[in-house]
């Protein structure tokens, strides 16, 4: 059974930098060597987004427009810990941010994002961050 459970929420001024953690498990057994994991989040009154996600056995790492140049998307193999390195914040990144899993298609094919994130299988419960003006 895959589980994700994200850590590292917390409130931070504006233009300062937090890293996020998924801890993940159950996924090569689901979708062995090869699959895609990513960050979303949902602002409060808005859709949930995609923000970036890695190809975990392609190497190709994706952002989405907002957080081009600010955010990074990284995996630790060795812990299978999943993390997202987030610089120069703005008010606007205010939300609740959740990691997810599906298969390598989901990547490769440019899918991962789309529609709210339905391409995905699996989501953790999701960790508040707040970032102060």
């Amino acid at each position: 059974q895959v589980q994700l459970v994200e850590s590292g929420g917390d409130t931070v001024q504006a233009g300062g930098s937090l890293r996020l953690s998924c801890t993940t498990s159950g996924i090569g057994i689901t979708y062995g060597s090869s699959y895609c994991l990513a960050w979303f989040r949902q602002p409060p009154g808005k859709e949930r987004e995609g923000v970036a996600g890695i190809y975990v056995g392609g190497g190709s790492t994706y952002y989405t427009d907002p957080v081009t140049g600010r955010f990074t998307i990284s995996r630790d193999r060795a812990t299978d810990t999943l993390y997202l390195q987030m610089t120069s914040l703005k008010p606007e990144d205010s939300a609740m941010y959740y990691c997810a899993a599906s298969s390598a298609y989901g990547c490769y094919s440019g899918s991962w994002h789309t529609g709210k994130g339905q391409r995905m299988d699996y989501w953790g419960k999701g960790i508040q961050v707040t970032v102060s003006s």
